[in-house]
């Protein structure tokens, strides 16, 4: 009988910044703002109470964009986190979120 000994076993190979796996299918900055244009809209039906931080994410986006910078990830994602707590499950808002997190790899 052979015994196998296999040091660290981690999952999937890391690949992207920060050793997370990213794939954004070449996602551009216009296709992001787009989003978060739909999710404030959406919002405003759906909850109006969260859409001052669906702003956040497309004032983020939108200054990024202008400024030739990268957008604060750590506002978006906060952002994010707070609209994702407050839409119910399965609405419209949760899933423009989630796609924005994901295009983000956040």
């Amino acid at each position: 009988m052979s015994n196998y000994h296999i040091n660290n076993v981690n999952g999937p190979a890391n690949f992207g910044d920060h050793g997370r796996i990213e794939i954004n299918n070449g996602t551009d900055a216009a296709t992001l703002l787009r989003l978060a244009d739909q999710l404030v809209e959406r919002l405003r039906v759906e909850n109006p109470a969260l859409v001052p931080h669906a702003q956040v994410i497309q004032g983020e986006l939108a200054g990024a964009g202008q400024d030739g910078r990268s957008a604060d990830r750590g506002r978006i994602r906060s952002a994010l986190e707070t609209i994702g707590i407050g839409v119910a499950a399965g609405s419209g808002g949760l899933a423009l979120a989630q796609d924005i997190g994901r295009l983000l790899g956040l």
